[in-house]
């Protein structure tokens, strides 16, 4: 896992938006957040807390439900604006269902996204988050002026580093980091994959 928040970025790094529905495999599916995702982004927070918190910074309490509506309604937003794309991880067959949330986060810089997750502790070690971050990598670099994807980790979190391996990014770079969660070393990994690696 790694962070997910909302950072507004200006002006808009595409002009195009990525597809609202990623299908994954075993019925799984990534779409876009929406309003009426918020109860259950909320209750899936909740539920995962202490899974969150060693590494997410703002994982510190439960937020209110006015608090995840709020944030569903900036990423509404920001999709619209064409600086960030939140997705909800849930099964095909259940569209209320909530396993986990991904982003793609335009604050490192023109030509890129950064790429976020968090998967639900229930549904950890089957490939969820290796198949959304593929998912996201392609859906990423196929839109107009993109040529980069990143994945951020601490150097610590071996699962979230296991993601980007696995798909071929390449690690670029170990940078200092400012800790901001429990668990974090203060070491950050860069992970990358480019247009041109897309094979």
């Amino acid at each position: 896992m790694n962070d997910i928040t909302q950072e507004p970025v200006a002006p808009p790094l595409t002009t195009g938006r990525p597809p609202e529905l990623l299908t994954l495999p075993d019925g799984i599916v990534l779409r876009r957040r929406t309003l009426e995702d918020a109860r259950a982004v909320n209750e899936a927070v909740a539920r995962n807390l202490e899974h969150l918190r060693p590494w997410m910074a703002w994982a510190v309490s439960v937020p209110t439900l006015a608090h995840s509506t709020e944030m569903t309604r900036q990423g509404w937003q920001l999709w619209e604006d064409g600086t960030d794309f939140m997705f909800v991880l849930g099964r095909a067959d259940e569209p209320g269902s909530v396993l986990g949330m991904f982003g793609l986060h335009g604050r490192i810089g023109p030509g890129a996204f950064e790429i976020g997750y968090w998967v639900d502790v229930a549904h950890t070690g089957r490939s969820l988050a290796t198949n959304g971050a593929a998912a996201l990598t392609e859906a990423a670099l196929a839109l107009p002026g993109i040529s980069r994807t990143e994945i951020r980790c601490d150097q610590a979190n071996a699962a979230s580093a296991a993601v980007p391996r696995k798909l071929g990014y390449r690690l670029d770079r170990v940078v200092d980091a400012e800790r901001t969660s429990p668990a974090e070393t203060g070491r950050k990994q860069i992970w990358i994959r480019e247009a041109a690696d897309r094979g």
